[in-house]
């Protein structure tokens, strides 16, 4: 590693203060840079993407055009913007992602950064909906008339908190080797597109697949009164009630969210990714609003807050919708019925009243 600069060496003469003080200064920024190099290599799983004078890495270039591919076979203008705009993205995150290789473990990223990513994104998508229902705006897409008190929603809230700290962190702890084990990784280079949009594909159909069995199962007589009967306290549910459950059944159809990338061992930012959409997801579906925008308006297979709140409506021996996110599990085994009946009787009353008119 280069040493300082002797300034008893340096030239003598008109230019002696000029030239030390610009050698000294290029000599200090060399040494940080030669630190900060072997800080990286130092790190395990952290690729080095920068190469000599500051000219972006090979790697990073092959990964960022791997990225930007899709961009290719539209119009050149178009495509050349896209493709910028890709680039632009992939440069931003993978310089983001750098940083937090670098100044955090693999399981404090793994653990800690799961949990403040996840309740970050849950209260603050669930919250907006508490003050939707308190100030009665937007009350004509509410689905049921009915509103929650006050002491019920801050109940909610309350256990939430619990329930997050005494058992959905600990599980993000103890199932760390074992995400380990089965190959995830944090270090860079990030996965290509494609590798992250199949895997959270998959983890949806496998997770509404293995729900929808456990949800079932939820709903026998014995279950329901001592476990799930939890849950369904808010028969006209709201944003945050859908990680209200009793802790059983937090670990039971949890299994649901984290069997597919326990199979597949997916990188960090995979499972955060396929993390992120899961809670919007089930957010939206506990919301109690179907609003024009609404995704199962755009999606037929989707289910959303329309399907799930019939859910909370009914009995717990004649609820049926039972999966977590599409329909089709229900309309194959016949557990939508009721819902299909319902739908079809407002839409007849609809029509009915538009001829009459």
């Amino acid at each position: 590693m280069r040493g300082s600069v002797d300034l008893s060496q340096s030239p003598t003469g008109g230019e002696k203060g000029l030239g030390a003080a610009a050698a000294a200064a290029a000599a200090e920024a060399e040494q940080r840079r030669d630190a900060r190099r072997e800080r990286l290599e130092e790190k395990p799983g952290v690729t080095k993407w920068r190469g000599g004078g500051g000219h972006v890495g090979k790697n990073r270039l092959r990964s960022l055009v791997v990225f930007a591919s899709p961009t290719r076979g539209l119009a050149p203008s178009l495509s050349l913007s896209l493709y910028l705009c890709v680039l632009v993205m992939a440069s931003i995150i993978e310089s983001g992602w750098l940083y937090l290789v670098t100044h955090f473990s693999d399981f404090q990223l793994a653990c800690l950064g799961s949990f403040f990513l996840h309740e970050s994104v849950f209260f603050l998508s669930g919250l907006p909906f508490i003050f939707l229902e308190r100030a009665g705006w937007l009350s004509k897409y509410k689905i049921q008339p009915k509103n929650n008190t006050f002491a019920a929603q801050e109940k909610c809230i309350t256990r939430l908190v619990l329930y997050h700290l005494c058992v959905n962190l600990p599980v993000m702890i103890f199932s760390y080797p074992v995400f380990r084990f089965m190959g995830m990784r944090s270090s860079l280079p990030l996965p290509p597109w494609k590798t992250v949009l199949t895997q959270v594909i998959f983890y949806f159909i496998l997770e509404d697949f293995v729900f929808y069995w456990g949800h079932r199962v939820l709903h026998t007589k014995w279950l329901y009164k001592h476990v799930h009967s939890v849950h369904h306290e808010y028969a006209t549910p709201f944003g945050l009630t859908s990680e209200y459950a009793h802790p059983a059944e937090i670990l039971f159809l949890g299994f649901a969210t984290i069997i597919g990338p326990a199979i597949t061992g997916p990188h960090l930012m995979t499972l955060w990714l396929w993390m992120v959409v899961r809670v919007l997801e089930t957010v939206e579906a506990h919301c109690g609003y179907h609003f024009p925008w609404s995704l199962s308006n755009f999606l037929p297979i989707y289910g959303g807050a329309d399907f799930h709140d019939y859910h909370h409506r009914l009995l717990y021996t004649k609820s049926g919708n039972y999966a977590s996110t599409f329909v089709y599990m229900d309309w194959i085994f016949g557990t939508d019925k009721g819902y299909r009946k319902l739908k079809a009787l407002k839409s007849g009353h609809i029509e009915y009243s538009g001829q009459e008119m």
